[in-house]
């Protein structure tokens, strides 16, 4: 049984590649008839899967593509020409074949399926009298035979592992005997019933082979592993045209590919992102070391290692996310199909063209953009196209044209779709969502006309007159906005009334390494994804102004909506803010946002990592990735981060309460909290034993790191720092530079206490923030003098 299902897996694998292009190969026929070696290309497929099915006893679906067959082989012999009537009912047995391989798929037989009145069409478009006696019962029959040899076989229970060659090979032997008789039985069966049988016994295959049209012959069981007649296909074929089969039994043997699981690949991929951000980690310790051991002789050789590393990292990635790649005409394929049905449908004239099919992307992503892709193609056909005698009264050609084409550009691919209908006319769409109660009549005043046709994409929104199997249920075009917008996509849409639409939907090419742009807030870093990022700027605060509560500025010719990032992550601004601000423009299907962050931190390739089961699902927030310096930074989720944004009354121009500098009212000595900062033990002592008199709260850190650690705690308001200069960890200075940047602590008095005497010590203190310099050695009436009067100290306290 294991055997078997192999082979049924080869089989369907093979079938469904077959039959993938079928459609799109089936309409172009239409279009040129005599293409002769079109018409065989389209027979072979027929003629493969039905050899392939009667090995593997699928009668239901060797009786169609028996008839299939039938029917191609007298086109191709020009006893027949293709009209669109004739085409309708090919095109109903392909949909019949594929309805016939997903049931094998599933349950391992073809039953289930009535096929006898597409059989009885085909049959008379063959020049037969449509009589064919029950194809569905004879499918039915088959399957009762092998059944009992299936329940005999597993009935015996046969130890084959344990068998010994011999024993093997006389079992071998017994059940090809047993396969053999049992075809044979099937043969005799349908010679019986007047069907013609192609496959015959292995001696009298070469004579089946010659009565055929000689030149498909040799191509025809080329793809087909499970069948046994392309032996002596291959023998044949010198003997019947051997110009016409070199070039064909070249080209079959060029392209060797091999299937693998698609887990294995994802797998890989994970391997690869965990290299990648190795390689992160490995360039930012080498530039800490450049900066460290400058003009040591191993830099050269470091940085020599370390940018092979990076540049094989990155081939290999790219190879390994080919690997996962699919060409975007998979997708593409079923157009012309959907063109030509929706042509008769309609009673409209369209016709499709394709360009750009063999543009990549990731698999995941390709599974994504198909339905979309569909809507929108359909919504073209119905509202987009006019029917031929509008457009000849309009000048235009009386046949639509509508055109696909896929391209890079950039780290994203563009599928763009034109048609050169009606136009969108956005006053129509603005009075048609209003009268739906889909926007307001003020919404609707001021909205652009880029922003107009983005209208199409809301729920429920449709413009046609009536519910029809096309369109006219307001459902496909919000599917669009979905799907786009998973994928991180954006959708542009340009128009004009009367000459045509064209929608670009812009997609990254894979979402599982992805270039970031990164972003500060506070002491926070964020990841965005880079494809949803369109532009960012630098403003003055002057530049914001607030209507309705919400911040808002002017960009070229658009207002931009404004929210902070921490607003919407709920960020404590502790850290003083300057005059200007960034804005991170950020655009996602047909909406713009303007993102205020605090700095740029820098573009940088992520690997996008889950939040684990604890943290998942938290909103706004993708997941998370791991930084060169080794710190992990959250990745944005822009799709939720565009809905918070509505909800989010902006502070942009406030100030947080929170980072006033608080002053109490202090009512004994101890009220007064001074910090002593200093690596020495003795030297805090001797500090401590001058303050204590005063009756002062003091608080000790041994560096500059502990000392602002203590500080973002926020346990104590401090009056004042007594902070050494030369200290391990952070220095006196870069603690001075930290504290500043804290809109709480900006008026802190901050003392030097060191034994630096130099001008160019004293100047840098200054620089730093520091109000006073007291030079050891001190006196302790010195010290506490200096303190007093820096924290404002109550005589009435002494």
């Amino acid at each position: 049984m294991d055997e078997f299902q192999e082979i049924l897996q080869d089989f369907l694998i093979e079938s469904f590649e077959l039959v993938e292009k079928l459609d799109e190969d089936l309409v172009e026929l239409e279009s040129n008839p005599e293409d002769l070696e079109l018409l065989n290309g389209i027979f072979r497929v027929a003629h493969t899967v039905k050899g392939a099915s009667s090995f593997l006893n699928f009668d239901v679906l060797t009786h169609l593509t028996h008839h299939m067959e039938d029917v191609l082989n007298k086109a191709r012999h020009g006893e027949l020409i293709i009209t669109p009537d004739i085409m309708d009912v090919i095109l109903e047995s392909i949909d019949l074949m594929k309805a016939l391989l997903n049931t094998i798929r599933d349950t391992s037989a073809d039953g289930g399926i009535d096929v006898s009145e597409c059989v009885v069409k085909l049959d008379k478009i063959s020049g037969g009298d449509g009589k064919i006696d029950t194809p569905v019962s004879q499918a039915a029959t088959p399957v009762e035979e092998v059944a009992p040899a299936a329940e005999e076989t597993s009935e015996e229970d046969i130890d084959y592992d344990n068998m010994s060659p011999d024993d093997l090979e006389a079992e071998i032997e017994r059940l090809l005997q047993e396969r053999q008789s049992e075809d044979k039985a099937k043969r005799e069966a349908k010679i019986a019933a007047g069907e013609e049988v192609v496959s015959l016994e292995p001696d009298e295959v070469p004579k089946e082979e010659v009565k055929p049209e000689p030149t498909p012959e040799p191509v025809v069981t080329t793809p087909v592993p499970v069948t046994p007649t392309p032996a002596p296909a291959t023998t044949t074929a010198p003997k019947t045209d051997a110009k016409a089969a070199a070039p064909a039994k070249k080209a079959a043997t060029v392209e060797q590919t091999i299937r693998v699981d698609v887990k294995r690949l994802d797998h890989l991929m994970n391997l690869i992102g965990e290299l990648v951000l190795a390689k992160n980690r490995l360039i930012k310790i080498n530039d800490d070391v450049e900066e460290r051991y400058e003009g040591e002789e191993f830099l050269e050789e470091l940085t020599q290692v370390v940018s092979i590393v990076s540049l094989v990292t990155t081939d290999l990635q790219i190879a390994v996310m080919k690997t996962r790649m699919l060409p975007i005409g998979k997708v593409f394929n079923k157009f012309p199909r959907m063109i030509r049905d929706l042509t008769r449908e309609l009673n409209k004239k369209m016709e499709l063209q394709i360009s750009g099919e063999d543009t990549e992307l990731d698999k995941s992503i390709v599974e994504e953009v198909g339905d979309p892709l569909v809507h929108i193609i359909r919504n073209s056909c119905d509202h987009g196209i006019e029917i031929p005698e509008v457009r000849v009264a309009a000048g235009k050609d009386e046949t639509g044209t509508i055109k696909l084409k896929a391209y890079n550009e950039g780290n994203q691919i563009v599928i763009q779709i034109d048609d050169d209908g009606k136009g969108l006319d956005a006053e129509m769409l603005k009075a048609k969502s209003v009268e739906k109660g889909l926007i307001t009549l003020s919404e609707a005043d001021s909205m652009s006309d880029k922003e107009a046709f983005g209208l199409i994409f809301k729920p429920g929104f449709s413009t046609a007159a009536t519910v029809t199997n096309v369109s006219g249920r307001g459902v496909g075009m919000d599917v669009v906005k979905t799907n786009i917008e998973k994928v991180n996509g954006m959708i542009d849409i340009e128009s004009e009334v009367g000459v045509g639409t064209t929608m670009k939907l812009k997609i990254p090419l894979t979402l599982a390494i992805i270039q970031a742009l990164l972003v500060g807030v506070q002491e926070e870093h964020y990841a965005i994804p880079l494809a949803s990022v369109l532009e960012t700027v630098r403003i003055s605060k002057d530049e914001i102004y607030t209507v309705e509560g919400r911040s808002v500025m002017r960009l070229r010719e658009d207002i931009l909506s404004l929210v902070h990032i921490g607003d919407i992550f709920e960020v404590e601004r502790i850290l003083d803010s300057s005059e200007h601000v960034y804005v991170v423009v950020l655009g996602l299907g047909t909406s713009k946002l303007g993102l205020i962050v605090d700095s740029l931190v820098g573009q940088e390739e992520i690997v996008i990592k889950s939040l684990g089961d604890y943290l998942k699902g938290i909103e706004g927030i993708a997941g998370a990735t791991i930084r060169g310096d080794g710190g992990v930074t959250l990745i944005v989720d822009v799709v939720a981060l565009m809905d918070i944004a509505r909800n989010v009354k902006s502070t942009v121009m406030t100030d947080n309460p929170s980072t006033a500098q608080i002053t109490l009212e202090k009512s004994k000595a101890s009220d007064y909290c001074v910090m002593i900062v200093d690596d020495s033990k003795t030297d805090r002592t001797i500090m401590r034993k001058a303050l204590e008199p005063l009756g002062l709260t003091l608080v000790e850190a041994a560096d500059g790191q502990e000392a602002l650690n203590i500080l973002k705690q926020g346990d104590n308001n401090f009056d004042a720092m007594l902070v050494d200069i030369e200290m391990p960890r952070m220095d006196g200075y870069t603690l001075a530079t930290e504290i500043k940047k804290y809109n709480r602590y900006k008026n802190l008095p901050l003392i030097a206490v060191t034994s630096r005497t130099g001008k160019s010590d004293r100047m840098r203190g200054v620089e730093s923030g520091m109000v006073e310099y007291i030079t050891k050695p001190y006196s302790a009436d010195y010290l506490a003098s200096v303190v007093q009067r820096n924290v404002n100290f109550k005589s009435e306290f002494l």
